[in-house]
């Protein structure tokens, strides 16, 4: 009666379980452009916090190019966001920025690319964190500041174990926060406009009149270096916008339309945000203050002109928009915690960092994962004391690293498509002028921030390609040692015994299940050694493979249905050898994103239909075996050992010997 209370209150809770089986099911879960630019906007949205404050710090007694900055930083969010829409175009399936580098500008570029992408990420941890506890101490006494650092280490730690415990972001839980966050921008950025809107002409004739005069005696060049330099240090400010072109898989079909309309609203609300809090500080003549951001100056100042200063519906309302403005800064952390591990997933696949990194199903590498975003996050914390004004330098780096090279990409692509596409000339002028502009800020905040900051992003960044370089160069060496094996066993030839028929199917007989992946020397190995160890005893082979479908690599159906074939083709080959070999066999296969999931699903459904199965796999022993090789092989047999152990399974891992040279 208790259970069933419980189970109706859950229902009640959480709705009906989701049946997988359902095609409504993905309709059900997917995103519209809504609820997507709630999802995914958190991160961009939240960069208003901090980007438009370091732009305007920058412009010093300058500070009447904040209203041409203003416009500027709009047009540059709007301009990367309709270059973004083409790369959603380009990739429907998801079109991160190391995908983009490495299918348009070549295997290299896309390492760079990557590489940045997860220093990135660390950063995004940081300066989240950072800038959260900026506006959180900022309406506390400035005798707190010093332990600003402590409560910036147990956030991070508070996210790295809320994270072990498989705490990830919900967008219904987001959607208060996020709506919240917005109401009150609006709300602030109106009122802070709307109570200067008659001295707004004026504020535009004295801009004006001060650039001229600026122009006259320190020269155009000067100004246009001030203005940029200013502009290349807002550069947080677009930080997320790519969001969007990496979480298409989660989006409602159409799913091009629905990431394009979701940019679109990404990209409005932060213009307006961002360009709307930069105009208020020209507007208020703003002031920093010791101990609280821009932003804290700003909206006391405007609340306290509508409510008076010491009333407590102005403290209130500066106290919950500060709130708010911490609140998705936290959430925007978290894409640290769950974009980082994607990016090595993909990465992993093509060699660049250890292959166990592609199974996100697997808690070692997820835990790991975990630890390695966290503690690498605290470490830049710790280097740059928590300050918003440095980490926006080293992050800002890495993020239009990824940009340019993407734009760079784009831009190549429809040149060389210019015969075949008929839009060919205006696509490429959207990502020209992208890459004009990221161009741009990338070169002057490298430049002129490279001794402040700069050279320890790109410090680590090499020091991490050097690193993959090292353990794609080990892959390779490994793959030629293995080669001699391949030229050796696949040139056997197949012999068929024509004198006895191949043996009917006997479920209830000792039976091996061998997994594979490719038709090579490793799994015909495997498979002589079964033969050798066991002679006559296996009566059934079955073999298992997964044709690992990554997002971003396969970007249509035509893609998918290829892998397809080659996986049956694969199979097929090694059911004739094994009936060469006087054994019954068939093959299972499946196609999904994470091996290890699907590999126990397939040995659960073959150790059902031949109860005395006993499951093979191959392992490489190295003559010289230490730390490196193994962390960069065998993982994923022994994975699958340990859970079909604890599923009451049998697995045996029969090794292949590497010599010393590889």
């Amino acid at each position: 009666m208790a259970s069933t209370r419980i189970a109706s209150l859950k229902e009640l809770l959480f709705g009906k379980p989701k049946d997988p089986l359902d095609p409504k099911v993905f309709h059900q879960i997917s995103l519209v452009a809504f609820l997507a630019w709630v999802g995914l906007g958190a991160d961009g949205l939240s960069s208003s916090a901090y980007g438009p404050e370091e732009a305007y710090l920058a412009l010093g007694e300058h500070f009447y190019l904040a209203l041409p900055l203003a416009l500027l930083m709009a047009v540059t969010v709007f301009v990367i966001s309709a270059s973004y829409a083409q790369i959603i175009e380009l990739f429907p399936t998801g079109g991160g920025g190391y995908l983009v580098a490495t299918k348009l500008l070549g295997p290299k570029a896309g390492l760079i690319s990557g590489s940045a992408l997860v220093v990135d990420y660390m950063l995004t941890i940081t300066i989240s964190i950072a800038s959260s506890a900026d506006a959180l101490f900022s309406f506390l006494p400035i005798n707190y500041q010093p332990f600003k650092i402590f409560a910036e280490v147990l956030l991070i730690f508070a996210l790295i174990f809320l994270n072990l415990r498989g705490v990830k972001e919900s967008v219904l839980f987001l959607l208060p926060i996020f709506l919240l966050f917005i109401a009150m921008h609006v709300v602030g950025i109106a009122l802070g406009i709307g109570s200067h809107l008659s001295n707004l002409p004026a504020v535009v004739g004295n801009s004006y009149r001060e650039i001229a005069s600026d122009v006259q005696t320190i020269g155009l060049l000067a100004t246009l270096a001030i203005l940029l330099h200013a502009y290349s240090l807002g550069g947080g400010t677009y930080t997320g916008i790519e969001a969007v072109s990496n979480g298409l898989q989660i989006l409602r079909e159409p799913r091009v339309a629905t990431g394009k309309k979701t940019m679109l609203y990404m990209a409005t609300s932060l213009a307006f945000t961002a360009s709307g809090i930069l105009l208020c500080y020209l507007l208020d003549q703003v002031k920093h203050e010791p101990g609280k951001t821009l932003n804290a100056s700003l909206f006391s100042g405007i609340f306290a002109g509508f409510f008076g200063a010491e009333s407590s519906t102005t403290a209130s309302l500066v106290v919950l928009i500060l709130i708010t403005e911490a609140a998705l800064l936290v959430v925007a952390a978290q894409a640290g915690f769950l974009d980082g591990p994607r990016v090595l997933s993909n990465m992993s696949l093509d060699s660049w960092v250890p292959h166990r990194l592609s199974h996100l199903s697997d808690q070692l590498v997820t835990r790991n994962g975990v630890w390695f975003m966290g503690l690498a996050s605290l470490a830049f914390l710790l280097y740059s004391h928590g300050d918003v004004r440095l980490l926006v330098v080293m992050y800002s780096i890495n993020v239009f690293l990824t940009f340019t090279l993407s734009q760079l990409g784009m831009c190549r692509h429809w040149w060389e498509v210019r015969r075949s596409e008929q839009r060919w000339s205006h696509r490429l002028g959207i990502n020209g002028f992208g890459l004009l502009l990221t161009g741009i800020i990338l070169f002057v905040t490298t430049t002129t921030k490279f001794a402040e900051g700069g050279w320890v992003t790109l410090l680590v960044t090499l020091a991490f390609v050097l690193g993959c370089q090292y353990i794609k160069s080990h892959y390779d060496r490994v793959r030629s040692a293995l080669k001699s094996l391949d030229d050796t066993l696949l040139t056997i030839p197949f012999q068929p015994n024509l004198k006895e028929p191949v043996p009917q199917k006997s479920p209830n007989a000792p039976t091996a299940a061998l997994i594979v992946r490719d038709f090579d020397g490793i799994a015909v190995h495997t498979l002589l050694n079964i033969q050798r160890l066991f002679p006559n005893h296996f009566r059934n082979v079955v073999f298992i493979s997964v044709g690992v479908i990554d997002t971003g690599q396969f970007k249509g159906h035509s893609e998918v249905e290829s892998l397809k074939r080659k996986t049956e083709e694969t199979l097929k080959s090694f059911v004739e050898y094994a009936n060469c070999l006087g054994r019954y066999a068939e093959y299972r296969y499946e196609l999904g994103v994470d091996l290890i999931a699907e590999l126990e699903v397939l040995c659960d459904s073959v150790a059902k239909e031949f109860p005395r199965t006993v499951f093979f796999s191959g392992r490489l022993v190295f003559e010289r075996e230490n730390f490196f090789t193994r962390l960069l092989h065998n993982h994923t047999p022994f994975t699958l050992q340990q859970r079909l152990q604890f599923a009451g399974r049998d697995m045996m891992i029969l090794p292949i010997r590497v010599f010393a040279n590889a």
